[in-house]
């Protein structure tokens, strides 16, 4: 390994004082060891875990005081539970918090003029690159609207400071673009695992979602860093279930129809959600209402909601335990899933900050219950069904909205240690996910990326097709001539095997076309008399320095061409070089092999590619 010291100029250099420059050598010295060291990765992982394990802790903690404090709740209750006190503190709550909300949302977006990169975005389209500083924002406006009762969840903060911190320390151990997409699915890990108290959904969420594939070189890091921080969740708070299931029970051919069932059911409740939060936005749009006042008034509204059902505040993981415990007849089942519905609908698409997560737990929760309460009217002796399919309606939903099917049969498994409906919420989310990406084809946080224009199917690392640009691989020395110059003078510069390609352009530097040599003497026009400008090639097409490399690969299929100009813009076209099609063939062809070897975890696969100047 070769150590080589941060370029400084000999005299500069020499002027540092030693303990400075021993400073940077060894500083250096770690980030290559950290760069080179699989156990030094492992290393990190583990203590990110516990770091983000007491951050989620700390927020958890935080938000209970919240509510104690805004709406007289005990410190272990859920504000979903429906035991507010008065129910004035709601209304009072929802409509002065969202009104604060929506003035501090005004602030941030007037400080900060850019979407905040989430961990999906950040790992498909930016090599798992983030900003700590707008990952805290995120989180912070998150707590602030779970903290006056709006209908979302905190996963979504939970896993954007998580990613968030493991991206910034990633980037000061300048970690390799691979190295560091997995350490963002090692911060998401962690969050949802210690949140959920669940580490194989927590890595598997990393997986399905965060870093879009399962492969061996991230399993170590991924799962070290879920059980880490679920230690620490498991440490304060200790290791029983989120939910606790009464029954026990066996799963039979019943069980498995009536799964399929309430499969399809939340598939249909699943989509009409995620779309309804779209249409939510799109009225408050044409209502011309301003940003800042749309939080208060879904305050108002989801307050009005509360009022006879409070069951649709919050994330909803206390309702959970009263849909599973039978708490509600099969009318009330139903009720809540409208409500539910729209309250969260309402809360994001009015800009309150959270994701889909629990809400989608919760609803799945409630249409499972109803599916099993109605079949125990219809059937005697099917009673116990009603909390099979609670699971498994929990699980169908979730996987809907979420698009993780793995993640949420696991999920289910750990929050209720309940292992005998495992295979029928397996059955579930099958029949939920295909139905999604058969009838809408996109997941929750998929959706919103199509909303903004952005193409993403998830985690799957397609930025470095982006990040390989024509300017990367151009060669920087065409050969010019003035369009005026003649036949005679371009065969007597320019015999015949001097060069293939002539660029011409006229008195001021404007690129006009390319001469192919080798087929100019063949061309009728070609005489002493004759013009540069006359014997131009017919294509005139031409690249940009920042075109990704995969679109000019495409222009040179459709201009049946070898070679193409790059310039520097279309009004200026001044000529900044050239590419030709085989040499951008194997400069993709050879970031597709490392890609691969990145995703399989090997580098003996395909052979390394060294790229010198073309031929």
């Amino acid at each position: 390994m070769i150590l080589r010291l941060p370029t400084f100029p000999s005299r500069v250099w020499g002027t540092v004082r030693p303990s400075i420059r021993l400073k940077a050598m060894f500083r250096r010295l770690a980030q290559q060891r950290l760069r080179d060291s699989d156990f030094a990765i492992l290393a990190l992982a583990a203590g990110l875990g516990l770091l983000i394990g007491l951050m989620v802790v700390g927020l958890q903690a935080v938000l209970s005081a919240a509510h104690s404090y805004l709406f007289g709740l005990p410190l272990e209750g859920h504000l979903s539970s429906g035991h507010v006190p008065e129910l004035w503190r709601i209304a009072a709550v929802l409509i002065g918090g969202g009104l604060i909300y929506g003035l501090a949302a005004a602030v941030v977006r007037r400080l900060r003029m850019h979407e905040v990169v989430d961990p999906i975005e950040a790992n498909a389209l930016f090599g798992g690159r983030m900003s700590l500083r707008d990952s805290i924002s995120l989180t912070l406006m998150n707590l602030l609207s779970v903290s006056v009762g709006a209908s979302v969840g905190m996963e979504a903060a939970y896993t954007q400071t998580g990613s968030g911190l493991a991206s910034r320390v990633g980037q000061i151990f300048r970690l390799r673009r691979g190295d560091l997409r997995i350490l963002v699915g090692c911060g998401a890990a962690a969050a949802l695992a210690a949140a959920f108290n669940a580490p194989l959904a927590g890595a598997f969420y990393a997986f399905e979602l965060i870093i879009g594939s399962y492969t061996l070189a991230a399993l170590a890091p991924v799962g070290v860093a879920a059980v880490s921080a679920t230690l620490v969740s498991r440490g304060l708070f200790g290791g029983d279930p989120m939910f606790f299931v009464p029954s026990v029970f066996n799963v039979g051919g019943t069980e498995y129809v009536a799964s399929i069932l309430t499969g399809l059911l939340c598939a249909f409740v699943g989509i009409l959600a995620m779309r309804s939060v779209s249409h939510v936005e799109s009225g408050f749009r044409l209502l011309r209402i301003p940003r800042w006042a749309r939080p208060a008034i879904a305050g108002l509204l989801l307050a009005g909601a509360a009022m006879g059902a409070p069951q649709v505040l919050g994330s909803g993981h206390g309702a959970i335990q009263m849909v599973v415990d039978g708490r509600f007849s099969w009318p009330a089942l139903l009720m809540l899933v409208v409500a539910k519905t729209v309250a969260t609908s309402l809360c994001i698409g009015s800009g309150f900050r959270g994701g889909m997560f629990s809400s989608s737990l919760f609803l799945g929760s409630l249409i499972g219950g109803a599916v099993g309460t109605l079949g125990a009217l219809l059937i005697p002796g099917l009673e116990g069904d009603a909390v099979v399919l609670t699971l498994v309606g929990m699980g169908a939903t979730g996987a809907a909205v979420v698009g993780a099917p793995i993640t949420m049969v696991l999920l289910v498994l750990e929050m209720t240690g309940s292992y005998p409906a495992t295979l029928a919420v397996m059955v579930a989310v099958v029949v939920s996910i295909v139905a999604v990406r058969h009838w809408f084809g996109y997941s929750f946080s998929t959706w919103r990326f199509h909303i903004r224009g952005v193409r993403l199917q998830g985690g799957q690392d397609i930025g470095w097709v982006r990040d390989l640009t024509v300017g990367q691989i151009q060669r920087r020395d065409p050969v010019t001539v003035l369009a005026e110059m003649t036949g005679a003078e371009l065969d007597h510069q320019f015999p015949p095997g001097a060069v293939r390609y002539l660029f011409v352009q006229d008195a001021e530097g404007v690129f006009l076309g390319v001469i192919e040599t080798a087929a100019m003497r063949l061309n009728p026009a070609f005489g002493p008399e004759a013009t540069a400008r006359e014997l131009l090639r017919a294509s005139q097409a031409f690249l940009f320095a920042a075109q990704p490399v995969r679109e000019a690969l495409g222009v040179f299929d459709r201009e049946a061409v070898e070679m193409l100009p790059v310039v520097d813009g279309a009004r200026t076209r001044r000529l900044v070089g050239f590419v030709t099609e085989a040499y951008a063939l194997r400069r993709y062809t050879a970031a597709l092999e490392r890609q691969r070897n990145q995703e399989m975890g090997s580098s003996d696969l395909f052979g390394p590619v060294e790229f010198g100047k073309e031929g």
